[in-house]
């Protein structure tokens, strides 16, 4: 499965992007959240969840873990599928999401394009507990912000590792040095997670 993404932006727009990758292209459907983010970028780094049904292979990609673990929480649910989970990603910050889901806001949720009032409760009764998880994600991995942090995030998940125990250490070196390198920070989390 295609879990990341970095590459060179060669089209843009609001929910597609297509990112050279080497000399090949992918075609990745995008929220307007990340659109924002990398609006004024000419490469991105993405997570991404690939969607395989039988008439279709479709490739979703997200600036943050994030935003990511928001949408497989929101397919998650019965009657949501990967088109609505970005149309709502795209109509609600995650934060608000994550907060209305908490405090069983449905009339906040059901503003959401997308979201009726059925779908709204469900995603309350299924998600409200679930959603506690992603409150360390929120406020970790963004490309844009920290790419030196993301990228060591992301190598330290392609060789193994667990996402939450691979953004702790790398939150922890990169607190006690801020201007570490990529080599550096990858090598010192190795040192430390193997120790």
């Amino acid at each position: 499965m295609i879990g990341y993404l970095h590459g060179k932006i060669i089209s843009k727009k609001p929910t597609k992007l297509l990112i050279d990758v080497n000399g090949v292209g992918y075609i990745v459907n995008i929220s307007i959240t990340t659109f924002e983010k990398i609006s004024d970028k000419e490469e991105v780094s993405l997570f991404t969840y690939l969607s395989v049904r039988e008439s279709a292979m479709d490739l979703f990609g997200f600036y943050t873990l994030a935003e990511k673990e928001m949408f497989e929480l929101l397919i998650s649910i019965s009657g949501i599928g990967p088109k609505s989970a970005q149309s709502i990603l795209s109509g609600i910050q995650i934060e608000d999401l994550k907060d209305a889901l908490k405090s069983g806001n449905v009339s906040r949720l059901i503003s959401t394009p997308g979201i009726g009032r059925k779908t709204a409760e469900r995603m309350v009764i299924e998600l409200r507990d679930k959603v506690e998880s992603l409150a360390e994600s929120v406020d970790g991995v963004s490309f844009g912000t920290s790419s030196v942090r993301g990228d060591a995030i992301a190598a330290l998940i392609n060789l193994g590792y667990n996402q939450k125990i691979a953004e702790r250490m790398v939150r922890a070196i990169t607190d006690k040095s801020p201007n570490v390198s990529i080599e550096e920070l990858i090598k010192e989390a190795l040192l430390n997670l193997n120790s």
